[in-house]
């Protein structure tokens, strides 16, 4: 059996976790930002009393 000949150093690591964390930060900002149109649109609109 061979042994893989894969190296990961110190640079590789730190751009995989900057890339998993900027990605999560992503989702969360876009599932704000459709939550808030999602819910806009059951919202009960104001009626004017004249």
């Amino acid at each position: 059996m061979t042994d893989p000949l894969a190296y990961l150093d110190a640079g590789s690591g730190s751009l995989i976790v900057q890339a998993v964390v900027a990605g999560a930060a992503g989702m969360v900002v876009a599932t704000k930002l459709y939550w808030r149109r999602l819910v806009s649109r059951f919202r009960k609109q104001p009626t004017k009393k004249d």
